[in-house]
């Protein structure tokens, strides 16, 4: 498992306690279905990188962000009706349990195609034939 990032710790010790304890809990989720993923911060969120961003994590005044990007809410539009959405993101308002078992099985499967998407990259190409 990669460490823990310290500027995702600071990230999360500047929250209430409220907030940081659901987006600590998010954390771990992510951590334990991406334990080789790189902790770091991108666009000021908390981001977990494999070969490709796979998810970022945020907290706002009135919900807590996941960002799986826009393929991954196509692919569980059927599942996320209960929470708004836009191109790449879900808010989970603070007041609705956070749906951690959504999460794990988001961040799978944005493993498994960060994953195919690696091993398209470096697949040999095949030569043209001379004419």
């Amino acid at each position: 498992m990669s460490p823990p990032s310290p500027e995702i710790d600071a990230y999360l010790a500047a929250l209430p306690e409220a907030v940081r304890e659901r987006l600590a809990a998010m954390r771990a989720v992510v951590r334990d279905e991406a334990p080789d993923a790189t902790e770091r911060m991108a666009y000021g969120l908390p981001t977990w990188h494999r070969g490709e961003s796979l998810v970022h994590l945020g907290a706002f005044a009135h919900h807590v962000g996941i960002y799986p990007g826009a393929e991954a809410i196509v692919a569980f539009a059927d599942e996320l009706g209960a929470y708004k959405t836009s191109k790449g993101a879900i808010q989970i308002p603070h007041e609705a349990a956070l749906p951690l078992d959504l999460l794990r099985r988001i961040v799978r499967w944005r493993g498994e195609r960060a994953d195919l998407r690696a091993r398209e990259r470096t697949k040999p190409r095949a030569r043209r034939a001379a004419t």
